[in-house]
């Protein structure tokens, strides 16, 4: 263990109890041998723009940035990458050159999941349908566009906040009603769950598979449960699937990077350390 000087980090949002950010970043910080900590800040909205303030005089190297100060983060940034302007929301912060720099890793995640859970899914995908439109459809749809996917459909109950994203988007991303889903999944390659519609808690997603291809790949970016409704349904007519904790784990690696210096690896011990706190083996 290095000693001297105590590298500080964390995740802050509101609620943030529940967020495994944490044992990611113990995990690395041990594997590495890092004098270091990460812990979870609870900070509501009216109080996020004094604490990004002063993240220094916290002793902060930077944060992490969950629900619901995203977009907050972004504007309280002295620099931006280029997907965190296109987004206009930041994950990620940190210093460089006395300056508080942002960026979003979500779409980072959501294609590195994808590219370790099923590799090679982006060869012949050129359509892909995506359920919901908050944040997380934002940060996914300017991944896939990255990626060149021809098609994007967003398919959301409130049409106007899914139209309002695909003009934010750009490209060619189109607009579908909710009631026309079936036909949706017909011509899918990729189908992506953005919502939080089958996450502990909350009701199922409930939509049936059936028209949808055997070769087209299910996602979810919900990873509580693990296997969600939609994944074992899609799993149980022998479509692949990729679960959502890949996501959570691959966002994290460019933060550990900037504040710890060091670049570390999604690992499947990574991986059964945060399935083991979620289905409650460890506490």
């Amino acid at each position: 263990m290095n000693t001297g000087t105590i590298l500080r980090a964390g995740v802050v949002g509101h609620p943030v109890k529940h967020s495994r950010s944490p044992i990611i970043h113990g995990y690395w910080l041990e594997q590495f041998g890092i004098n270091g900590r990460y812990d979870r800040y609870d900070v509501k909205p009216e109080d996020f723009s004094h604490f990004v303030k002063t993240l220094s005089e916290q002793g902060l190297q930077g944060v992490n940035v969950t629900i619901p100060h995203k977009e907050a983060a972004f504007l309280a940034l002295d620099e931006a990458t280029d997907r965190a302007r296109r987004l206009k929301a930041a994950n990620t912060l940190w210093f460089e050159n006395g300056k508080l720099w942002g960026d979003n890793t979500d779409s980072i995640g959501f294609l590195a999941n994808l590219d370790q859970g099923h590799p090679g899914w982006d060869i012949n995908a050129k359509s892909a349908l995506i359920l919901g439109a908050g944040g997380a459809a934002r940060a996914i749809i300017a991944g896939l566009q990255e990626r060149n996917i021809e098609k994007i459909t967003i398919v959301n109950r409130t049409r106007e906040r899914a139209e309002e994203l695909a003009l934010m988007s750009g490209g060619q991303v189109a607009v579908a009603e909710w009631s026309k889903l079936s036909f949706q999944l017909e011509s899918a390659d990729l189908v992506v769950n953005t919502t939080s519609l089958g996450m502990s808690g909350q009701p199922d997603l409930d939509l049936s598979l059936d028209p949808l291809g055997k070769n087209a790949l299910v996602t979810d970016i919900v990873y509580v449960p693990l296997e969600t409704n939609l994944l074992k349904q899609a799993r149980l007519r022998g479509n692949p699937v990729v679960d959502g904790l890949g996501m959570l784990l691959h966002q994290a690696v460019p933060g550990f990077e900037h504040w710890f210096g060091k670049r570390p690896v999604v690992t499947d011990a990574l991986r059964h350390l945060v399935e083991d706190h979620i289905t409650g083996i460890r506490a």
